[in-house]
């Protein structure tokens, strides 16, 4: 946040950590508070605050630091799973860190040096302005895990199932997808067992149950399986062989089956239970190496046609062994028993083996083949294959239950429109891979729907990758570019802002040509998209050297130049969040900016964020020397200490205690400039307690100066007087000289009381 921020690890404070399992960007934030209250915190102790009141407030300001090196530890150490429950409680622990900070440091910051105290004002500044906000994702995790814990413990089919889904969806967003990681997960939680009081019974009750789910589902979330763990949990891996796959069932049997699916078009199977590959109900999931849960005819399908990937996560597989997934068979399978469906092994299916014996059709292809089948319109919502249930023809299959609901049938022009492989991925929009592929016309209307799927659908985002997402969105968007197509560039360039929106932790896959797209795109009729997306950039400080790299900084200085309201709002925001980069501001004052924000500074609802930019660009000193040499700009920051906020006033108080105590020619220039005086007087006994020391310390300095002055003119007067006298009767115009220096200084000197 400010520009003396260190990154965390970049400090020789080593006693306490710099990575953290949840609710990392919290936690980066505040270490680096402390590691810049850490930096300091010698020279504190060395100005030696010896009163009482001065070794009460080192000690408070000591404990402050204790107490959030401790926080830091906790969320170091402590269950992932445990930490995004109590999301909630580690918000509010670190605000209290902050608060305590901030006090230990205003107590101090009067009995210590004035340099010192300007360095420790702008760190309480950027303490105040610090809002601890949680990951959407560790958020939504915890909401997941204590929505299951209110359920209660049940042994219920349901309760598995909520169970089950519950887990893999908090361990994905949490990472835990590994035996590794679950494994240290138990340690965690075994270790925060061990350190609960035996009166915490909840807590306890809590940990347990974390433990219990992950030793009962931890199978289901792995990510990487060792031969070893497969065969002691599993046994031996049995792959389909394409040599063995039974005949086709008999014409009967398939008409049986066409009856079936007319009657489940309109009930809804858990999402659990669809084959990501064949959006169908499956009939024998397998686990492969990525923990993902397929179909075994599909996914061995996938690779046989010579892929070594997940097809949901694309991640490269360690193995390509098929797991039976035999608690999802029991699931569906009592599923099926509940709503009286018989579903039939899809190897069985004509049409489906007719794929699979097609050289030519390939899984990835499978997308738009399956809805030529011509199958009723709904039955790609349901897989049709045999989980040993048997059909019956009672009412039952028509209860509506578990969150499901029927849906009216489609017509036959809804049917033809999915039956378009274009169309097709309206259906499950999960990446832009197929954009390539597609006509110009087609491509834009696949980036519409997919963004009107995210704002939708916010957790959809997730899913997202550079390979599926960000690659062929970036290279839609050149050609687009190429094409002066300026309609697809903001369909674009919208869509690309609702997902850096929406998953924050999603913008580091933004490559190189991104920002180089986003800075060539600044001065175009989508400037407004563009400098949405850059503001919610600016907000993430990993972005920060990226931004200035793509030459993008010229181009949103040159904006502030137009006479468009709304672009120049956006920049000064962006140039608030960019300041805070010690690089970005030295590029700043090499560009000669200071003389566009001065206008600014007069404009109630910019004036805030500008005044912040100033005092951010004032740690270097080209710009301070800029500010000093522009015309109205001390006149304008002086203003806002008579007419701005309390935050506005500690800003420009700020700016102008670090030009004074740099030189005392700026000192002399702030009291030419401007009748600062009545406004200092009022700050110190009406302002923020902030506000008070700042235009107190400034007084000082300005009085110092003051009297230096009037020291240096008696002297300079005497010694008129002395050779003045020596010279009288030899010249008698020199009394008219003498006359005319005496008149000169009580004119200099009546000026400057009246500005006392």
């Amino acid at each position: 946040m400010g520009t003396d921020a260190i990154e965390a690890g970049e400090t020789p404070f080593d006693s306490y950590p710099s990575s953290f399992k949840v609710h990392h960007l919290m936690c980066t934030e505040l270490r680096k508070f402390v590691d810049r209250i850490l930096k300091i915190f010698p020279e504190i102790e060395a100005a030696r605050p010896r009163c009482s009141s001065g070794i009460k407030a080192l000690c408070s300001l000591n404990n402050a630091l204790e107490r959030a090196k401790l926080l830091l530890q906790y969320c170091n150490e402590s269950s992932k799973l445990y930490l995004a429950i109590t999301t909630d409680a580690i918000v509010s622990r670190c605000q209290k860190s902050k608060n305590f900070l901030e006090q230990g440091l205003c107590q101090i910051q009067s009995m210590v040096p004035v340099m010192l105290a300007v360095e420790i004002s702008q760190i309480v500044d950027d303490l105040r302005a610090a809002c601890f906000v949680p990951d959407k994702f560790e958020e939504e995790a915890g909401k997941v895990v204590r929505e299951l814990l209110h359920q209660g413990a049940t042994t219920s089919d349901s309760m598995e199932l909520a169970e089950m889904s519950a887990l893999q969806k908090a361990a994905s967003r949490l990472h835990i997808t590994s035996s590794k990681a679950i494994l240290i997960e138990k340690r965690s939680i075994k270790k925060l067992m061990e350190k609960v009081a035996d009166t915490d019974i909840q807590k306890k009750k809590i940990l347990k149950y974390l433990l219990y789910l992950l030793r009962k589902y931890g199978h289901l979330i792995i990510e990487e399986q060792t031969d070893k763990t497969v065969d002691r949990n599993e046994g031996a891996f049995t792959v389909n062989n394409p040599s063995n796959v039974p005949d086709v069932a008999s014409h009967k049997e398939y008409k049986q089956h066409d009856v079936e699916a007319d009657k489940l078009s309109g009930l809804i199977p858990p999402e659990e239970f669809k084959c990501p590959i064949s959006l169908r109900l499956m009939y024998d999931p397998v686990v492969i190496a990525s923990g993902q849960t397929y179909e075994r005819v599909w996914i061995q399908k996938w690779f046989d046609d010579g892929n070594d990937t997940c097809p949901k996560s694309e991640t490269k597989l360690a193995h390509l062994s098929l797991t039976p997934n035999t608690v999802m068979k029991d699931l569906i399978s009592k599923w099926c028993a509940k709503y009286g469906i018989t579903i039939q092994d899809p190897s069985l299916q004509s049409d489906v083996l007719q794929l699979l014996e097609n050289s030519s059709t390939s899984v990835a292809s499978f997308g738009s083949s399956i809805y030529d089948m011509r199958f009723p319109v709904d039955i790609s919502n349901v897989s049709l294959g045999s989980l040993d249930t048997s059909y019956t023809s009672d009412g039952s299959r028509n209860k509506i239950g578990d969150g499901l609901s029927l849906k009216p049938e489609r017509g036959s022009d809804d049917l033809r429109q999915y039956q378009n492989p274009r169309n097709a991925s309206k259906m499950n929009l999960e990446s832009l891979c197929r954009l390539p592929e597609l006509d110009w016309e087609s491509q834009y209307e696949m980036v519409e729907d997919m963004r009107n799927h995210l704002k939708r659908d916010e957790l959809a985002c997730m899913s997202l990758s550079s390979k599926n997402f960000i690659e062929p969105l970036i290279e839609f968007l050149s050609s687009a570019l190429d094409m002066h197509n300026i309609r697809a560039q903001r369909a674009g360039f919208e869509l690309l802002l609702t997902y850096v929106s929406q998953h924050r932790s999603g913008i580091r896959y933004l490559n190189e040509d991104a920002y180089s797209l986003l800075s060539s795109s600044l001065d175009s009729e989508v400037t407004k998209e563009v400098l949405d997306i850059i503001e919610v950039l600016s907000g993430n400080s990993g972005c920060w050297s990226k931004i200035a790299a793509s030459g993008a900084l010229v181009s949103i200085l040159n904006i502030l130049n137009s006479k468009i309201t709304a672009f120049q709002e956006r920049v000064i925001k962006i140039l608030h969040n960019l300041s805070s980069s010690h690089d970005i501001c030295s590029n700043l004052a090499s560009f000669e900016c200071i003389p566009k924000f001065v206008p600014f500074l007069e404009d109630a609802s910019l004036a805030r964020h500008c005044i912040v930019v100033l005092r951010n660009l004032c740690n270097n000193q080209e710009a301070r020397a800029s500010i000093t040499q522009t015309p109205g700009c001390i006149t304008s920051i002086a203003m806002l200490i008579e007419t701005g906020t309390h935050e506005d006033q500690e800003h420009a108080l700020a700016i102008l205690l670090a030009l004074c105590s740099q030189r005392v020619e700026y000192c002399q220039l702030v009291m030419d400039e401007c009748d600062i005086f009545p406004a200092l007087f009022d700050v110190s006994v009406n302002g923020s307690d902030k506000g008070k020391a700042s235009a107190m310390e400034l007084l000082r300095l300005l009085r110092d100066t003051n009297h230096d002055d009037d020291e240096q003119e008696h002297l300079q007067y005497d010694n008129v007087i002395s050779e003045d006298a020596n010279n009288y009767p030899k010249d008698k115009k020199s009394h008219k000289s003498l006359f005319g220096v005496k008149l000169s200084m009580f004119s200099r000197s009546s000026a400057q009381k009246k500005k006392k």
